[in-house]
């Protein structure tokens, strides 16, 4: 798997690059249904993703990772190097979004990005990583918890007030995984 950053090419967002990443989030309309992040998760448009990718990159210290096989867009995380809210007073950096075409679900796409996440902010001398999943959604918390990531907080999240439980993960040298 190949996984390489979101890059805006003269201020906008690669077209077919939307286009691929609209059909990743169509295929996971359970998600979305439960998110609220589009008012139709059965037609999500280029335009709705580009402004919510536009969202997720406005953040300072915000990327967004898109993860390939065999050329094939197969996933997307959003990062934060830090809290959005400078206020929190949260040290740790945050997986905003980490999300797999529904098709490939259970083939370790999942869980080689959350690696590679880990890896990266490991790398970076962080300490710890959060995430914040939606009450709702066994299936992410089940796949976070495995992971080793464990509960922090039951909280509401920024954007939408959605209730969400706070996981963090510390990240302790290269064999933490």
């Amino acid at each position: 798997m190949i996984i390489e950053p979101l890059v805006p090419a003269d201020g906008a967002l690669p077209g077919p690059v939307l286009t691929e990443v609209t059909a990743l989030y169509a295929t996971n309309h359970a998600f979305f249904e439960l998110s609220g992040d589009f008012t139709d998760p059965h037609r999500i448009t280029v335009e709705q993703v580009a402004g919510a990718l536009a969202d997720e990159l406005a953040h300072d210290g915000a990327e967004v990772l898109l993860a390939r096989s065999a050329g094939r867009l197969v996933g997307l995380a959003a990062v934060l190097t830090h809290h959005p809210d400078p206020a929190s007073g949260d040290p740790d950096p945050w997986i905003g979004l980490l999300i797999v075409d529904a098709g490939a679900h259970r083939r370790g796409y999942g869980s080689a990005l959350a690696d590679h996440v880990e890896d990266r902010f490991r790398a970076a001398g962080r300490e710890a990583v959060r995430i914040a999943v939606l009450d709702g959604n066994a299936g992410a918390l089940a796949f976070w918890t495995a992971r080793g990531y464990t509960f922090l907080r039951h909280a509401e999240d920024l954007e939408l007030g959605r209730k969400c439980t706070v996981l963090r993960k510390e990240l302790h040298g290269a064999a933490a995984r």
